[in-house]
């Protein structure tokens, strides 16, 4: 399993337009990925309900994982993207 540890980069955190944001690259990463809370369970990444869900603030750690073929480029894309607090996904990392 592929997995990334991030701290989140926006500082309202995982909350209304960045959870959209997030939600819309993961969907587009081609990849099923999870995100969970540093010790919590993991959630669908796709999903903007569960993603709300985990209440993630700024700078709080969170881990994005995949088991599919071609995980490792994907999340280091959603990771970049939810560290640095970006607007969209980064096109290369």
């Amino acid at each position: 399993m592929a997995e990334r540890r991030v701290n989140v980069g926006w500082a309202e955190g995982l909350h209304a337009r960045p959870a959209s944001i997030f939600v819309r690259a993961a969907t587009a990463a081609g990849v099923p990925v999870t995100i969970a809370k540093a010790d919590g369970n993991p959630v669908n990444a796709g999903s903007m309900l569960a993603v709300l869900g985990l209440g993630a603030q700024g700078g709080e750690e969170i881990v994005l994982a995949s088991e599919a073929d071609g995980a490792e480029a994907a999340l280091d894309r959603l990771a970049k993207l939810v560290a640095e607090g970006l607007e969209e996904l980064p096109e290369t990392v």
